[in-house]
């Protein structure tokens, strides 16, 4: 019985690594600036979080928008039809760019909410500089994942990896030289952890360019683009995919950035707590978001054969496995949790010390929480993904909404600002948003599966 779930480990595991590996390295650029930050005080992380909140809301539109762009040039691909995928690049790439500026052009104008958010003062005068250069970092980094998710659609998921490992290193490097003014460089603060990542993301762009372009089989989809001539239809189709995914990421990352806004009532050191546990936990999400991709290219694919039985098995296969590594993550943060946030901030600095040791404190509970909500939230991501491969995207549009913001954020909001339990309080609002999103989603993804299997056996066979 387990065998026929168990067989698929292995081939999951290897369309899905590279993709983990890549959205890793978005993490990492966070965890990278989050730790050389840390080493500068509570104040400046808290600042980076805040900063980042707003980015981060932002860059969830911009990514989850460019995801329909996979499936279009998968299916092309699978037809042999290069002009159908060359055509889903070329509009994806108009649409990606001017979204990239939209939002950018957003945050400028929400800067002055900073200052009316009730967030410590010293964190607002901090962040408002470092927010002006990363807002900016979200345009090549939309047009970035235009490449990437047509890449992927092309079943080709190393490119990106390679890209995000090169601006990973850039960027610690920039980091480490403008962030503390090493080797005769200005000591910029929390704004050279801005400029690392603004100049990386513009590298990660020319790199995935000029990876594609050298090689054969894609050079002729990314050269020779004519803009001048641009379709409705095909703008109207990556919309009409792209617009619910966004939303459905939007919901997600939205709660998350409330839960750093409601940290940042209680004070620095629950926002500098919440960005640990938030970072830490964000990196395991990582393998879920990985898997989330097996599923919607293999569900995609068996879509395609009109197999139905064997497409719910393997979604099943990848659910099973997804179960398997949270499970494992949840007991590595259960045994690490009181070591883990040390990694963040210098344990040794006698004028931070108090600080230090009450963001520790409050962490360590964070972690507790994180460790089931990995869980729900690896599987949720997973289970969203498959329903994507089946091209269901507005029920479950509208099951992430419930989930987060009629469950999760009342939860949240009571728990955290108006009882003893503060932080820990927050995080159980999320637990429980991540959990009814997973049982919700899974509930769809049985009702929509059996009745595609029922419809294909009621059909007699010629």
């Amino acid at each position: 019985m387990l065998k026929q779930y168990t067989k698929e480990f292995a081939y999951n595991l290897r369309l899905s690594y590279p993709v983990i590996l890549g959205m890793l390295g978005h993490t990492f650029v966070a965890f990278a600036d989050n730790i050389m930050v840390g080493q500068l005080g509570t104040a400046e992380l808290a600042a980076v979080s805040l900063g980042n909140s707003f980015v981060f809301i932002a860059m969830s539109l911009g990514i989850g928008f460019s995801t329909a762009i996979t499936p279009l040039v998968a299916e092309a691909d699978g037809a042999g039809n290069h002009k159908d995928g060359k055509s889903a690049l070329k509009h994806g790439l108009v649409l990606c760019t001017l979204l990239g500026f939209s939002l950018f052009g957003v945050i400028l104008l929400c800067k002055p909410l900073l200052h009316s958010m009730n967030q410590p003062p010293e964190v607002v005068e901090l962040a408002i500089p470092y927010l002006d250069l990363v807002a900016f970092s979200l345009v090549p980094l939309i047009v970035f994942q235009a490449f990437k998710q047509f890449s992927e659609g092309l079943s080709q998921t190393k490119y990106p990896m390679f890209a995000t490992i090169l601006a990973n290193v850039i960027n610690i490097s920039i980091n480490y030289l403008l962030i503390f003014g090493s080797f005769g460089f200005p000591k910029l603060g929390i704004v050279g952890a801005a400029v690392g990542t603004l100049a990386s993301r513009f590298i990660m762009v020319g790199y995935i360019w000029y990876l594609l372009k050298r090689k054969d089989k894609f050079k002729p989809f990314v050269t020779n683009f004519n803009f001048k001539n641009i379709e409705k239809k095909v703008m109207k189709k990556i919309i009409s995919l792209g617009f619910p995914s966004a939303m459905q990421m939007f919901f997600e990352v939205a709660i998350f950035t409330t839960a750093i806004w409601l940290s940042g009532v209680l004070g620095k050191n629950a926002q500098a707590a919440n960005q640990i546990a938030l970072n830490l936990s964000s990196m395991t999400f990582m393998v879920g978001m990985g898997l989330s991709v097996a599923a919607m290219v293999r569900v995609g694919n068996q879509k395609g054969l009109q197999n139905f039985r064997e497409l719910r098995r393997i979604a099943e296969s990848i659910f099973f496995l997804t179960l398997l590594l949270e499970v494992i993550f949840a007991s590595l943060f259960l045994l690490g949790r009181h070591w883990l946030p040390t990694i963040y901030l210098d344990v040794d600095d006698i004028a931070n010390q108090m600080d230090n040791t009450e963001v520790i404190i409050i962490a360590a509970k964070l972690l507790l929480v994180a460790a089931f909500f990995q869980i729900s939230d690896g599987l949720q991501v997973v289970v969203l993904g498959a329903l994507r491969g089946l091209q269901d995207v507005k029920i479950p549009t509208l099951i992430t909404f419930v989930a987060y913001w009629l469950i999760g954020f009342p939860v949240s909001y009571y728990f955290g600002l108006f009882s003893e339990l503060k932080s820990t309080g927050i995080w159980l609002g999320l637990l429980l948003g991540l959990t009814a999103s997973a049982v919700m989603l899974y509930i769809r993804f049985n009702y929509l599966t059996k009745k595609l299997i029922k419809t294909k056996s009621d059909v007699p066979s010629h």
